[in-house]
């Protein structure tokens, strides 16, 4: 039984290193809202507090166009988040205005939404 075994270690071995191993990883999603975009309501929570004037942009740059500000006395209704570089977007209504747009994370004193867009 242990000749067996010890000419079969070889055998199994010399296949195993035949065999290529590959390791590969799923791509990222894009993850970023291009100028434009717009996210379904996933959230469904409305807040009262951004920072005073955090601009409302049509996607999640600070390249896109500005669709209206958000000040601290205007309800949000979040919708959504996503990623975009370094920074987390969320997505919103501002009921106060009726205006939609992206709003950088950081700049809402709860840190935005806590539901991911998905794209």
């Amino acid at each position: 039984m242990k000749r067996r075994l010890a000419a079969l270690v070889p055998a199994v071995a010399a296949v195993a290193m035949a065999v290529p191993m590959t390791l590969t990883t799923a791509a990222p999603a894009v993850a970023d809202a291009p100028c434009g975009k717009t996210a379904s309501d996933i959230d469904g929570r409305a807040w009262n507090k951004t920072a005073n004037g955090a601009n409302m942009r049509s996607g999640s740059s600070t390249g896109c166009g500005i669709n209206g500000v958000a000040y601290s006395s205007h309800s949000l209704d979040y919708h959504c988040f996503t990623h975009a570089g370094s920074y987390t977007w969320t997505y919103l209504r501002n009921d106060t205005t009726g205006t939609y747009g992206w709003v950088r994370d950081d700049l809402l004193s709860d840190g935005g939404s806590s539901f991911n867009c998905g794209f």
